[in-house]
């Protein structure tokens, strides 16, 4: 799992994006050896994602990324698993300093196994094959609801 926190301040646009995107190339490359020359890169549409220095940078550095409909958070691991189970028990507490915040989403981070990140990958896939076989038409309810 790799994580960048945004500082205060920073607002998450093309070029701070970039910088992320190429923190975490290098941690693939060290720490995922295994797939440093064979993964994809899954983000949403947000104009940081989709901005022309971003795409650039992906083509320039060989990586590849899985497209994303428009208008569809729910195929986002992050927002269908992550974000949902991490507000869940971050909800009611109060953290005082934002060191404190940020240490404690760390550790819930590192709680995360494989097996559960699989867990979410595959509802992800069921997901995507749900988004697939309705022609891309909005349906309602939250069908692959993941906890």
């Amino acid at each position: 799992m790799h994580k960048e926190f945004v500082p205060p301040g920073q607002r998450v646009n093309h070029a701070f994006y970039k910088d992320v995107l190429e923190q975490l190339r290098k941690r693939v490359q060290r720490v995922r050896t295994d797939i440093a020359d064979d993964w994809v890169l899954h983000h949403g549409n947000a104009p940081a994602h989709t901005a022309l220095s971003v795409r650039e940078f992906l083509a320039k550095k060989n990586i590849p990324v899985l497209p994303h409909p428009p208008y569809s958070p729910d195929l986002a691991p992050c927002d269908f698993y992550l974000f949902p189970n991490l507000k869940s028990k971050l909800k009611g507490r109060h953290f005082g300093t934002m060191e404190n915040i940020q240490k404690i989403v760390t550790d819930e981070l590192h709680t995360l196994t494989e097996k559960t990140s699989g867990t979410a990958m595959i509802s992800g896939k069921k997901r995507w094959n749900h988004c697939v076989t309705s022609q891309g038409s909005k349906f309602e309810g939250n069908t692959y609801h993941f906890r």
